[in-house]
């Protein structure tokens, strides 16, 4: 569900992406996730409400991976990469933020 609101608020702002890979068909599992998250210089996990920032990937991997990894072992969706940064989950009011 919260693919289907974060595609429809990204779409209502016009703001379009490169590539797009379906979750439920292809699935990106920890050692996977984390050798893309790895790199990042900053990465946030948004679930519900909750909002939580990581800035230094490499130091914090356990703790990364548990926000970002979903209850059937894959990267959780939607997954959005911007230059390097990560936005894993959905939150309207973050994404207005990070839009700005």
């Amino acid at each position: 569900m919260s693919c289907k609101k974060a595609q429809e608020f990204l779409e209502k702002e016009q703001v379009t992406t490169e590539a797009v890979v379906d979750a439920r068909k292809i699935r990106i599992e920890a050692d996977e996730a984390w050798a893309l998250l790895k790199t990042a210089k900053a990465i946030t996990a948004a679930k519900g409400k909750k909002i939580v920032r990581f800035k230094q990937a490499v130091e914090e991997k356990e703790a990364i991976l548990r926000q970002v990894m979903g209850p059937s072992g894959n990267l959780r969706a939607p997954t959005y990469r911007m230059d390097d940064e990560f936005i894993v989950g959905f939150n309207v009011d973050f994404y207005t933020d990070w839009l700005k």
